[in-house]
């Protein structure tokens, strides 16, 4: 079996999430994305964490945030680079609003006000919903009056780069999601936008950076580790289950343990 190529640290896209973290790690260049997608200015705090881990309890499923940051007033950001279509994300973005509310209330609180507003941003080189939009703001509202809208802060957002209604989104949010899927092909290009144009600098920074070359290579060769020993583990847990349903039908045949142990 011919083993996987790494993919070189200069022909990454932003839609991987190796150089999307690093870029994010940027305050400046997390800024300038956040601002982009919202349409608004906004003062992050120091410093933006990638891949945070979430988990309220030891025996709960645990979430992994490509990008957490906070605002001066307090709003919290995940922001989401999801290259691959899964079926799921709905509910997966569900899963992560409500563990990542959960860890921000501290023990002893008494009102619920005092919760954080959030945005959970998606990212993705494909249609989620196949209405042909940019970008998909999903808030609760009342299904018998569209127009009460829950005041909770969360907000859930899904980008598509793949949009078609040009018409109906700012022209800087467009330049972004298509710089996001053609990093490599518009690594030249020259945008109208001045936050996509620092954002396509300093990617091309990260690129020429002989230490992140060092730190993907050694983050390319922890995850083949894990893979190969996943794959190992994965063996063996086949080989024991093919163990025990041949003990399984014999038993039912009505062999005891002695005569089943024998013939293995």
């Amino acid at each position: 079996m011919q083993k996987n190529k790494i993919k070189p640290l200069k022909d990454l896209r932003l839609l991987d999430r190796f150089l999307f973290a690093e870029l994010m790690e940027d305050e400046e260049c997390s800024k300038e994305v956040l601002e982009i997608i919202l349409g608004k200015e906004i003062q992050l705090l120091p410093k933006n964490q990638t891949e945070k881990e979430v988990r309220t309890a030891s025996w709960l499923k645990s979430i992994r945030l490509d990008v957490y940051s906070v605002d001066e007033e307090g709003t919290v950001y995940d922001t989401e680079m999801q290259q691959n279509w899964r079926d799921d994300l709905e509910k997966r973005s569900r899963y992560y609003q409500g563990l990542l509310d959960s860890s921000l209330l501290v023990p002893g609180e008494q009102s619920y006000n005092a919760l954080n507003d959030t945005y959970i941003i998606m990212i993705m080189p494909f249609d989620l919903f196949g209405k042909g939009r940019y970008q998909y703001t999903i808030k609760a509202f009342c299904e018998e009056d569209k127009e009460i809208q829950i005041q909770d802060g969360a907000t859930r957002i899904f980008l598509n780069t793949h949009g078609k209604n040009k018409e109906e989104v700012r022209p800087e949010l467009i330049e972004f999601l298509s710089y996001v899927e053609k990093t490599n092909e518009l690594q030249e290009a020259m945008f109208h936008s001045e936050k996509v144009t620092k954002i396509q600098k300093a990617v091309q920074q990260i690129k020429s950076n002989e230490e992140i070359g060092v730190k993907y290579m050694q983050k390319w060769e922890e995850i083949a580790e894990a893979r190969a020993e996943g794959r190992e583990e994965g063996r063996e847990e086949g080989r024991e289950q093919l163990l025990i349903n041949q003990i399984q039908k014999k038993q039912a045949k009505g062999k005891d343990l002695t005569q089943i142990a024998d013939e293995l």
